[in-house]
């Protein structure tokens, strides 16, 4: 398992801590060092979060009426000593309420909260204690027209003035900084949008930006798993203030893939669980294509003309399952439409969140050098924080602050992606190779039989979540399989560094009319390769196939995500998409591996491989068996255009 106790430690679980202290036999990834040296200064913050700070309980009214519950941590010494503000809006449950008990930890980092600060934390509009309806990703208005009409940017904008001037109010110093991840993370990100003098940092941190893309879409693919689990509790009514969440979901069995098949279609969903009750998941039911209902939630437009006098700076984690997507977009968006901005990026290893929780030196089997979470705390977060609110000037940070797995190393860029990198082509080739060299005459396909009642199971873990370790997971199961075309390039002689979005573009046919594309980019080590003592025993990373970066395209998108169309049966069809960015280098005497498949099950929902215009009415009797067909001639060469950094 992952250091739990420390993972646990760090959200404030310590409820787990007696449980996991006494189970039997070695647990697994074995802690290091610096892990055991984070685990005795969470210990240590709870006292000192007693000893040091005041805890104190508000009504924030918005300019609505409706009123927002917010919790302020201020330090003892904030009568006499006047520091900034940190603010935090989240969906997840601002508590411990109404009672002497404080949280396990405050703020971004152990660093900031010994810092000093004034943290702030709130239950955004219609969740746990605050009033008025949640909307979920609620859309935001250009023009606000009278009092009534609210978005989160006039929410956060309302706090702020409350914090400023109310004399209930802690005092500070007048300067109000950002943060939080995930949900919270978009809540960061549309605190920009209250384009407020006195937000002088923001750090959208695997922020939502716009969820056909983010969590529950790839690419108009249905991530099955992460929606259905997260909505059968977050998406339960609350008709009123509570300082209670929803019951979790008891799916009967701890087999994700069994469960998943057995629902069948998607349609099951509602009619045999949610029964009505979760008003998003029939939403998104009725809008599979890229519509009105999806592009009025799509916060990047709205991410200009932003206050200049603030700084951003955008995190994410190149092995994040859920909003990848949203912290690359966050960041290119605002530096497009906010030229003259201080906008940064921070890019890591990380699960999601990861570089909050625990030291981030390992993602399922594959480690990423001495606690890269720590330095990213250390010499990144807590001084651009320090810079912008304490010392009142910018933070002495390059543009971007890239991870780069493989040689597990911080690299700085002055843009994201690097403006040094080149581009190139992969091709596809004939014998399963894949290479720099356009494919000859010869053999002009490959193909395989695609079966939506046996699709390729995603992972080879048994649960019923998303597994946030199939980012880095052994695909030697995956390239054992007749339905997974593998592709690969003769032993690299020389480093080949990857920094980037990779575009693919795939010539396909099918006997079908519809069809899923998944590519998978896998660095495949040398079957000399050593264990890692850390590890289970039983894991051998000699010959390890480590996934790199993975996407998925939803074939009937290939040409507007709008306007979806079939597949004209044995016709070559070029499917263009974006894999999404990584920074890898596969070292020498490794090889780099492509992977293409069709199911990725239940990661993502199946596709019929029959063209229904919702694909989420499907009936049973849709799914189809298809022969899908990947080509590799001269005249249709499957390849993907990389950015390779010198």
């Amino acid at each position: 398992m992952k250091s739990t106790l420390l993972f646990a430690l760090m959200l404030g679980a310590t409820a787990a801590i007696p449980a996991l202290a006494q189970q039997p036999g070695p647990a697994y990834p074995v802690w290091s060092e610096v892990e055991k040296a984070r685990y005795a200064t969470v210990m240590a913050d709870t006292s000192y979060i007693k000893e040091h700070y005041k805890k104190t309980e508000h009504q924030v009214a918005m300019r609505d009426g409706v009123k927002l519950y917010t919790i302020v941590y201020a330090p003892s010494d904030a009568d006499k000593v006047r520091y900034p503000v940190m603010l935090n809006r989240t969906p997840y449950a601002i508590g411990p309420y109404k009672s002497v008990s404080m949280k396990k930890n405050l703020g971004p980092s152990s660093e900031m909260m010994h810092e000093g600060y004034v943290f702030v934390y709130q239950d955004v509009r219609g969740r746990y204690m605050s009033e008025g309806a949640f909307v979920d990703v609620r859309p935001e208005k250009e023009v606000h027209k009278g009092k009534t009409d609210i978005d989160e940017g006039t929410d956060t904008f309302d706090t702020i003035e409350w914090l400023l001037k109310n004399k209930q109010a802690p005092k500070n110093n007048g300067r109000v900084g950002q943060w939080g991840i995930s949900y919270p993370g978009y809540y960061t990100a549309t605190g920009l949008l209250a384009r407020h003098p006195a937000l002088k940092a923001a750090s959208p941190q695997a922020p939502i930006a716009d969820w056909f893309w983010d969590d529950f879409h790839h690419n108009g693919a249905f991530f099955l798993p992460h929606a259905f689990n997260f909505l059968a509790s977050f998406g339960l009514p609350r008709p009123e203030p509570t300082p209670t969440g929803n019951p979790g979901f008891k799916h009967g069995t701890p087999d994700g893939y069994d469960f998943f098949m057995k629902m069948g279609p998607l349609k099951n969903a509602d009619a045999r669980y949610y029964k009505g009750q979760v008003a998003f998941w029939n939403e998104m039911m009725q809008h599979p294509n890229y519509d009105d209902y999806w592009q009025a939630r799509d916060l990047r437009p709205h991410l200009k003309n932003l206050q200049k006098g603030t700084a951003v700076l955008t995190v994410g984690g190149f092995n994040d399952a859920e909003d990848l997507f949203g912290a690359l977009n966050i960041y290119k968006s605002i530096e497009k439409q906010n030229p003259s901005m201080r906008n940064g990026l921070v890019m890591g290893p990380w699960v999601h969140g990861g570089w909050a929780r625990g030291s981030g030196e390992l993602v399922g089997n594959v480690a990423y050098g001495a606690a890269p979470s720590i330095y990213y705390q250390q010499n990144i977060e807590a001084p651009f924080f320090k810079a912008n609110l304490k010392d009142g000037k910018p933070a002495n940070l390059p543009e971007a602050t890239v991870f780069e797995s493989g040689t597990n190393q911080w690299r700085t860029f002055d843009a994201w992606p690097p403006r040094q990198t080149q581009e190139k082509t992969l091709y596809f080739q004939p014998g399963g190779k894949i290479g720099f060299e356009q494919p000859a005459a010869g053999s002009e396909f490959d193909q395989f039989l695609s079966d939506p009642a046996h699709p390729v199971p995603f992972t080879e873990a048994t649960n019923v979540g998303m597994t946030r370790e199939y980012m880095t997971d052994d695909q030697r199961f995956a390239s054992r399989r007749p339905d997974v075309l593998t592709y690969q390039t003769d032993v690299l002689t020389a480093p080949l560094t990857l920094a980037g979005p990779i575009q693919a573009l795939l010539q396909v046919a099918t006997t079908g009319s519809d069809a899923d594309w998944v590519v998978k980019i896998i660095d495949v080590y040398p079957d000399n390769t050593p264990d890692n003592p850390r590890l289970n025993p039983n894991v051998h990373l000699g010959g390890y196939q480590q996934m790199v970066r993975s996407e998925v395209m939803r074939g009937r998108f290939r040409n507007s995500f709008s306007k979806p169309e079939p597949f004209t049966p044995g016709q070559v069809t070029a499917v263009p998409f974006t894999v999404q960015d990584l920074m890898h280098t596969f070292q020498p005497g490794h090889r780099m591996m492509v992977q293409v498949q069709s199911t990725w099950f239940p990661l993502v929902d199946r596709n019929p491989q029959k063209y229904v215009d919702n694909i989420y009415n499907a009936e049973e009797a849709d799914f189809q068996v298809a022969t899908h067909q990947l080509y590799h001639s001269p005249a249709h060469a499957s390849q993907l255009v990389v950015k390779v950094l010198p």
